[in-house]
């Protein structure tokens, strides 16, 4: 199981993410979060996903993508979904765990 916590900045919504995977071919989501829309998000895609169909496509697009697209208020910075899919790529062995940071100085 790989586990992540996204702190999103200003909003302080924070999001917590649960990763697993006995193939790593399809996925399975626990996501807890502040915001109401990435709530939402998960209640009506569900939370298992096969792992190509979210994590190996072009920026934007994929069903988290498409989902805020048409549902979430403006927030093009929110880091939220890139967290989820970062949770993803880690459990089904397509990317490493590492932190990502957006640092300002």
């Amino acid at each position: 199981m790989t586990k992540l916590i996204v702190n999103p900045g200003v909003c302080n919504l924070i999001t917590k993410v649960e990763a697993s995977s006995d193939d790593q071919m399809e996925v399975t989501l626990k996501i807890s979060s502040g915001c109401e829309s990435v709530n939402h998000m998960i209640k009506e895609l569900g939370n298992t996903f096969e792992a190509f169909d979210i994590c190996l496509t072009k920026p934007g697009q994929g069903p988290f993508y498409e989902y805020a697209s048409e549902h979430f208020p403006g927030h093009a910075a929110c880091p939220v979904i890139a967290g989820i899919i970062k949770c993803a790529e880690v459990e089904c062995k397509l990317a490493l765990p590492k932190d990502a940071t957006i640092h300002f100085e």
